[in-house]
């Protein structure tokens, strides 16, 4: 009934149930539990009738897991991660003014590094460790605390904030602009996007009024500066963040060949932007919890 809680099965039999999905078979979970395979088998039987569903199919001596216990695994791996976390925060004492931030490679070097002092000065025995990668990291493997991601929020089992939209120029070498005197010229051109965001200049294209358009060809990049180099370099027409690409028009080295403003009125839910990321259950740790606040408290 609503409002009542929920009777969570014993911790050994969620334990041994993690350990048969992650290992297969009943024998090798009880060989990694320094149980018996009948000891396994009692606690996947106790699962069983505490939850009222079957979680495994037996077939001679292969198992395999239901539906409802792959939708379960990955809740269970989940608190078991948080478990993990907790107990190496409240036991390791080197630990617990580190913050392990992971962040997107552009907004590191064009926004954070000049600005991370400011936190430093708030929090001054924070103990930083920053890296710089292009996607969401595994928070439990990779000792993530915190992440800042660009995208378009995407991220449903963590919790999101939106620091900064990221608006596109549609730019390209000063010769190759020569060639587009028209939205429909983009057609034949080759286009240039970040392999985060393939579906970018799909949404660029229904903005224009060119949902159904062919392009000619596409080349991905994995990061911001390297795309917008090619675009530099004449290979195709880029989507370069505004910041650059402004930078670029005025030093003559891009050119945007439809205007500075075109894709001002995109919807923006189609626009891409840096997110803050973090697990919920992160954010009850207070040099996090700081961290989040300041960050989201910049005015980017």
């Amino acid at each position: 009934m609503a409002g009542q809680h929920t009777r969570l099965p014993p911790l050994n039999a969620l334990r041994a149930f993690w350990a048969v999905m992650r290992q297969g078979t009943f024998r090798s979970a009880a060989d990694e539990l320094l149980v018996t395979p009948q000891a396994i088998s009692q606690q996947i039987k106790l699962l069983e009738d505490t939850l009222h569903v079957p979680l495994f199919e037996r077939k001679a001596r292969v198992i395999e897991p239901t539906e409802h216990a792959i939708i379960l695994s990955h809740f269970v791996q989940a608190g078991f991660d948080e478990f993990s976390e907790g107990i190496r925060r409240v036991t390791n004492s080197t630990y617990r003014n580190r913050i392990n931030i992971n962040v997107s490679p552009y907004f590191a070097t064009r926004y954070l590094m000049e600005r991370l002092e400011r936190f430093r000065q708030r929090m001054p025995g924070a103990d930083i460790r920053l890296t710089t990668m292009v996607n969401v990291r595994d928070f439990a493997a990779d000792e993530v605390d915190v992440s800042i991601q660009w995208g378009f929020g995407n991220w449903k089992e963590y919790d999101v904030k939106l620091l900064m939209h990221d608006p596109k120029i549609i730019c390209c070498s000063p010769e190759l602009a020569k060639q587009i005197s028209s939205t429909a010229d983009l057609g034949r051109m080759t286009l240039l996007h970040p392999v985060m965001a393939r579906d970018l200049w799909r949404k660029v294209l229904a903005h224009l009024g060119l949902p159904s358009m062919e392009m000619a060809g596409e080349i991905e990049f994995q990061d911001a500066a390297t795309m917008r180099r090619g675009s530099i370099s004449g290979i195709g027409v880029g989507l370069v963040s505004k910041l650059d690409a402004l930078a670029d028009i005025k030093a003559g080295t891009l050119v945007a060949p439809l205007g500075l403003d075109i894709l001002d009125t995109m919807d923006k839910k189609d626009v891409p932007g840096f997110y803050l990321v973090v697990p919920r259950a992160h954010k009850r740790v207070k040099i996090i919890s700081a961290f989040c606040d300041w960050i989201t408290a910049e005015q980017w």
